[in-house]
């Protein structure tokens, strides 16, 4: 039967030990979007956005946030990440931005929440940037693409199944 890691027999919170866990590299690759107005989108796209660069100044919080991932989140442990970026894909026709937040490190746990952190704070500082111009902007998708390393292996979104090595 499948339990919750990140509880105990009694039902109660607790951080794993990973002490006795092999370090091993580790890979996260997580997307999500902001949809928002033409207006919005032809401003971010056109770099004239009142608060400045909207995706460079996003970009450098989604890095920010997946290092923080251990302050943010209860129970995660703190990992010495050895990459993160955070990328953008401008989407025209649906008047939307995606990004990606990449993460790697050496470790005994994986990186799927720094990845998925990464890209929620790079969202969320679009928003931030754009909404004196758009209150209505959305984020959406926000979800893993890709996992490696550990013990239950190599995840692809979208295949509905975890290939292990």
């Amino acid at each position: 039967m499948e339990h919750f890691s990140h509880m105990d027999e009694a039902g109660n919170a607790r951080m794993v030990d990973v002490g006795q866990k092999e370090i091993t590299s580790r890979e996260a690759v997580a997307a999500g979007r902001i949809y928002m107005s033409d207006t919005c989108f032809s401003m971010v796209q056109d770099g004239t956005m009142k608060k400045g660069d909207v995706l460079t100044v996003a970009q450098i919080a989604g890095i920010m946030g997946a290092k923080k991932t251990s302050d943010l989140i209860p129970l995660c442990h703190i990992l010495a990440l050895t990459k993160c970026a955070v990328t953008f894909s401008l989407i025209p026709e649906e008047r939307a931005i995606e990004a990606r937040c990449l993460v790697r490190c050496q470790g005994r746990t994986g990186v799927e929440m720094e990845a998925l952190t990464g890209v929620s704070i790079a969202l969320l500082t679009v928003y931030d940037m754009c909404k004196a111009v758009d209150k209505g902007m959305h984020i959406e998708q926000v979800h893993l693409i890709e996992k490696k390393g550990g013990k239950s292996g190599h995840f692809i979104y979208g295949t509905g199944e975890t290939h292990h090595a």
